[in-house]
């Protein structure tokens, strides 16, 4: 198996986690994500442009499905929000054609992505006596 070159930070986390779903839903979406990579560096405008934002929106439910969505939508706001912008950025990205900005914004996405997951599980984040999903 490669190592992921789009969601290496979100991967670890899954892994480490022992987020079997969320890990596998990652995998998938990175091997999605260097289709369209090449397709964006080829220029050209094929399906696989086109199959990255589902599978985006995929990823993020499934991170929704593993924090708890308790968590997701009340201390998790700002995480899930700054997961929809940076998704929204990739997918501007991806509209554009512009490989450089693609590049960018998944290092965003990534990172957002990955933070939540992390500290969904972080005791300094949870309500006391709420456990991790």
């Amino acid at each position: 198996m490669r190592a992921p070159a789009f969601l290496p930070l979100t991967v670890d986390a899954a892994a480490r986690l022992g987020a079997e779903v969320l890990l596998r839903q990652a995998l998938i979406t990175d091997r999605a994500a260097d289709e369209c990579w090449t397709t964006l560096l080829a220029g050209c405008g094929t399906a696989a442009r086109r199959g990255l934002a589902p599978q985006l929106r995929r990823l993020s439910e499934a991170a929704s499905e593993h924090v708890g969505t308790r968590w997701w939508f009340d201390e998790g706001a700002g995480h899930r929000r700054r997961v929809a912008g940076a998704q929204e950025n990739l997918e501007d990205a991806i509209a554009d054609g512009d490989g450089q900005e693609f590049a960018l914004a998944f290092v965003g996405y990534d990172h957002a992505m990955a933070s939540a997951v992390v500290c969904a599980h972080s005791p300094v984040h949870r309500k006391v006596g709420e456990r991790p999903a």
